[in-house]
């Protein structure tokens, strides 16, 4: 996996896959990569669970709702501002039901952080990506 950090864009796949974000306009890789995610056949694979929570990240700050891993991303917070995309609440759908999927059984990624003494850490971390996703729909701080 190449990870160097608990926070989505803390590994190599989440990496590059931002680095081609930031030179496109708009968010078809975030569609995309959460489709792998959803589309996945029983097993999620690590790779796309990676990518899946990055363009989760993208979705959540283009929500107005960064996490703290987004936010020290200062490149995807100007392509945010320069692209100024909207996500659908298709897309904010797709990426709750990615993140379930990701923490559930059948989950490559979840695998790799059980055999790891950071796995409540990692957990945690995501279950907070999913809050800013749902912030503004069950009435809470729609702000960053």
């Amino acid at each position: 996996m190449g990870c160097w950090a608990i926070g989505s864009f803390g590994n190599d796949s989440a990496a590059d896959w931002l680095a081609d974000l930031l030179e496109t306009s708009d968010l078809e890789m975030v569609r995309e990569a959460i489709a792998s995610v959803l589309a996945a056949d029983g097993y999620v694979e690590s790779y796309d669970a990676t990518e899946g929570l990055a363009a989760i990240e993208v979705v959540a700050v283009a929500l107005g709702r960064p996490t703290e891993n987004a936010k020290a991303q200062t490149a995807l917070l100007e392509w945010i501002v320069r692209v100024q995309p909207a996500p659908e609440p298709s897309l904010v759908a797709d990426a709750q039901r990615a993140i379930d999927r990701i923490l559930a059984p059948g989950s490559e990624l979840l695998e790799l952080w059980e055999e790891t003494e950071d796995l409540d850490e990692w957990r945690a971390d995501v279950t907070g990506l999913q809050r800013k996703l749902t912030d503004g729909i069950h009435g809470g701080a729609n702000g960053p």
